[in-house]
């Protein structure tokens, strides 16, 4: 017997599907109510599922309403349903897949997946059959309802679909796809294609066995006339590429003629999928020879896709040109994550031109959704990395109708080519660049604000040039104007000058100094002057700031100047305003940078950084032992306090100890440092290694329970955490000296171990842009154990000494280089045999020293001459033979070997 419906509960149900589309809050809570109430029957799903598909007399959104709150439901509790209710719910779908109405069939169909996706694949096994089955009726709309749903499962569950689990139902369900490309209807035929799509990134076999079919398929649809179509074979051609390029190059050459096509293509959504083409081709090895012809096509499409287009303009308010007064609406300030302090080695390689600013291609971000401006950007960009210099012929003859075009759509899409090739054609670019950076910095003061930012934006991508010129000829009058643009009338320029502003600051680094007074006005004027979204973006560029000058920050007048703003904005944010970690990450910069002229404003901060981590771990306890009273604590507001609390130490140095002696940060931070969470750990070392630096008399009494929670966590999986509690053990050492003999076992294996490991993945330091091998603070770590407990570690020296050696070579002289080489030369003394057959490394590693101390030298003297003379002048000459021409010139020069 079918089920029925009481009529008064159905009235009830209809009844709270019509208010629950009042905009009113009040009834919104009243609805939210009375929704729990009604869950509490098992057959609420019934009447839900009933209007949805059975009750045709009610209007289309209450119906679609009705399967949307079903959909929550099931997603929340399917698993409680009873089986009658479940059965319902499932024939009813599969029986009205194909409604008249669009709105309901999509209903429908996001239930089934919904359903599908919790674990009901299994459980449903007459789903696929029948949807399929569903896809020969002759009746537009169920094929059309079950092929959206057939879609939304394949979204939803494709690698399921690709596994033995189902007993593989894409062998039978790609072909009957395919049968569908040719369909007469381009919805259908729209599907069909999505559905395919689903499953090329995952190479599904039952895909890759009817390839040349899909590929010949979709070159047949390669001129549909309905736009879905070609927008979805563009995207498989653009997924195929990265897949199989290998079924694509015979046919390369068709593709690309018919991509510089799509790329023109009037609907905009076409025109994207297809410039994606253009990205994904630059990563492939073959780009230069396939592309290299086409250029002269491709490059003008690409240029004129990156102009606004008039609505990008609208929603952008080009035509308002000054909102400084207008507050932000908060749901434009995006969300910002705290980056964890990451323990860093200063290291020899110079940063390449046009540093790490891959991601700050964002010159129009209340458009942060992707268009084709930016796609078109970033394909430039990305071109001009794999052509050099050769794109240039192909962009100069039209940079220059455009950059001094009188439209200024025009001519602001010109500025935004100029610095989308600033990385890739910087050498060739430079001839020009005299004559463009002047021409830049007047657009700073065009009366069109969406021409002032980009002009902020592409002046920051060649900050590295201006830097490199007699700072009278560029810097000094860019950073005049930039201060200007950060005073701007209008909110989007102030933004890009503060950014770009950001990125001279870590170019120019010290050249900056004589500035100084008139940048922190500016700077600071912008405190009172600024909406909420761009106080964030100030408080970076002041961290920068102080980071790229340092000590030269620490003048009583400057003190005067910045602090004042700074506390009172401190003051004023709540423990649980998430405004706080911009302004924490600031102060730690800042600290650092002033060093004993922050005193003054130590403590008040110190203690609020302790009660934000107090806070934080009494919430999370109080979570795990209640989770269902308790929200769990967002741990980004303990990360940032541990890490201004690493900037205290670091900036006070001894001065922190009275502030350390008057709290319980040791007992908290006992705790941190066995966080679940990585990024909590990885923070709790890096102040554990400074406050050891600064105060090693309080974290002395803690040694013994500490150690065996640094040796576990030597694990390069979470190799940030890894790295930090590695640095910390470093320090460790050079305070504990001998007495650091009963923990030696407890991290010697695990650091062996992690110096060995092959190609440590390269890290990007965040300080300093610069790469650095990780694998260099494990060796000095190493190298200290050994200086204080050399007995105890080199036994160890024959496993650890070659990549110890080629890991420290590219490090500066600096001081924890000299405590670890004194420490390898302790070791050489104990077990000489442990360093003979890699000896060469070693001579190559004393030879990276510029100016090792005296006594050091005397270290690294004696052994090569130790050595030298332990085998003899004519074995040492065979040996010096495999030396490079210059490591043997800086051995006989420095040590007479």
């Amino acid at each position: 017997m079918d089920w029925q419906p009481d009529e008064q509960g159905l009235q009830q149900v209809l009844q709270l599907l019509k208010d629950s589309q009042s905009p009113n809050t009040a009834t919104q809570r009243v609805v939210q109510d009375k929704l729990k109430q009604l869950n509490q029957f098992p057959d609420f799903n019934n009447y839900l599922i009933f209007v949805l598909t059975r009750l045709k007399s009610e209007d289309e959104p209450t119906r679609s309403l009705s399967g949307l709150i079903l959909k929550n439901n099931v997603k929340a509790h399917y698993q409680s349903f009873p089986p009658p209710v479940a059965d319902f719910i499932k024939q009813e779908c599969l029986n009205n897949i194909g409604d008249a109405s669009s709105l309901i069939r999509a209903t429908i169909g996001i239930l089934i997946t919904t359903i599908a996706s919790k674990g009901e694949l299994q459980m449903w096994p007459e789903l696929l059959p029948q949807l399929c089955n569903l896809l020969n009726s002759e009746d537009y709309n169920t094929c059309e309802g079950a092929f959206g749903a057939l879609q939304k499962i394949c979204e939803d569950s494709s690698e399921l679909l690709d596994s033995d689990a189902l007993n593989r139902p894409l062998n039978i369900m790609i072909p009957k796809f395919l049968q569908f490309f040719k369909h007469c209807s381009p919805k259908i035929r729209s599907h069909a294609i999505a559905c395919v799509n689903q499953f090329i990134m995952d190479r599904a076999q039952a895909l890759m066995d009817n390839i040349d079919t899909f590929i010949e398929h979709l070159f047949a649809l390669a001129v549909d006339d309905d736009p879905e179509v070609r927008k979805n074979v563009c995207r498989a051609l653009v997924m195929l590429l990265e897949v199989r390029i290998d079924r694509l190059i015979p046919h390369m050459h068709s593709i690309i003629q018919y991509m510089l096509q799509r790329t023109q293509d009037h609907d905009e959504n076409v025109a994207l999928e297809a410039c994606e083409f253009w990205l994904t081709l630059a990563e492939q090895p073959i780009c230069k020879e396939v592309l290299a012809s086409h250029l002269v096509q491709l490059i003008p499409i690409l240029v004129n896709g990156m102009k606004y287009s008039e609505i990008d303009i609208i929603l952008l308010k080009g035509d308002v040109e000054e909102d400084e007064a207008v507050p932000d609406s908060e749901q434009d300030i995006k969300p910002r994550f705290h980056k964890s302090r990451t323990v860093t080695l200063p290291h020899e390689a110079e940063r390449p031109d046009g540093s790490e600013d891959a991601e700050d291609d964002d010159d129009d971000d209340a458009l942060s959704d992707w268009n084709l401006r930016k796609c078109s950007a970033a394909a430039l960009d990305v071109l001009a990395n794999v052509f050099r210099e050769e794109l240039l012929p192909h962009l100069l003859p039209l940079l220059k109708g455009l950059l001094f075009h009188p439209e200024w759509v025009v001519k602001e899409s010109g500025i935004l080519v100029l610095g989308a090739i600033a990385e890739g054609c910087m050498q060739g670019m430079v001839p020009y660049l005299p004559e463009l950076i002047p021409h830049l910095i007047q657009c700073l003061s065009d009366k069109k604000a969406l021409v002032r930012s980009i002009a902020c934006w592409t002046l920051s991508r060649y900050a590295h040039w201006v830097v490199s010129q007699p700072p009278d000829m560029h810097l000094k009058p860019l950073m005049t104007e930039l201060l200007k643009r950060i005073l701007d009338g209008n909110k989007r320029v102030q933004e890009a000058a503060c950014s770009a502003f950001a990125t001279l600051e870590e170019e120019a680094c010290t050249e900056l100094v004589p500035y100084l007074s008139y940048i922190l006005d500016t700077l600071v004027f912008a405190f009172g002057k600024y909406q909420h979204k761009n106080l964030l973006i100030l408080y970076d560029a002041i961290g920068t700031l102080a980071d790229s000058v340092g000590h030269h920050l620490n003048q009583p007048e400057y003190i005067q100047k910045l602090m004042p703003p700074l506390i009172q904005k401190w003051n004023e944010l709540k423990d649980e305003d998430k405004d706080l970690f911009p302004l924490l990450e600031c102060l730690s910069s800042v600290a650092t940078a002033l060093q004993s002229g922050f005193l003054p404003y130590c403590e008040p901060v110190y203690q609020r950084c302790v009660t934000l981590v107090q806070k934080t771990l009494a919430q999370a306890m109080m979570y795990t032992q209640h989770p269902e009273q308790y929200e769990a604590p967002d741990k980004d507001f303990m990360i940032v306090a541990l890490d201004l609390l690493s900037g205290l130490a670091e900036g006070l140095g001894g001065h922190v100890e009275q502030l350390v002696a008057r709290s319980n940060i040791m007992t908290l931070l006992f705790q941190c440092m066995q966080d679940s969470m990585p990024e909590v750990r990885q923070s709790s070392f890096a102040l554990l290694g400074d406050l050891t630096k600064a105060c090693f008399i309080h974290v002395k009494p803690c040694i013994a329970e500490f150690m065996p929670i640094l040796g576990t966590n030597l694990n390069p999986e979470f190799i940030s955490v890894c790295n930090n509690a590695t640095w910390a053990i470093g320090e460790i050492c050079m305070q504990m000296g001998a007495e650091m003999q009963p923990y030696v076992q407890m991290v010697l294996n695990n650091l062996v171990e992690i110096i060995n490991r092959p190609n440590t993945p390269k890290t990007l330091l965040e300080n300093t842009g610069r790469l650095t091998s990780p694998s260099a603070i494990p060796a000095i770590t190493i190298g200290r154990l050994g200086y204080v407990c050399p007995q105890e570690v080199a036994p160890m020296l024959q496993q650890f000494i070659r990549p110890w050696c080629t890991s420290l070579r590219n490090i500066r002289d600096n001081e924890e280089k000299d405590s670890a080489f004194r420490g390898i030369c302790m070791m050489i003394g104990v077990n000489p045999g442990g360093v003979v057959q890699d000896f060469i490394f070693f001579c190559d590693a004393v030879a990276s020293w510029v100016s090792p101390k005296d006594d050091l030298r005397d270290m690294f003297y004696k052994i090569l001459h130790g050595f030298k003379d332990q085998v003899g002048e004519e074995n040492w000459q065979q040996f010096s033979e495999q030396f490079p021409p210059l490591l043997k010139e800086r051995l006989a020069a420095f040590y007479g070997v």
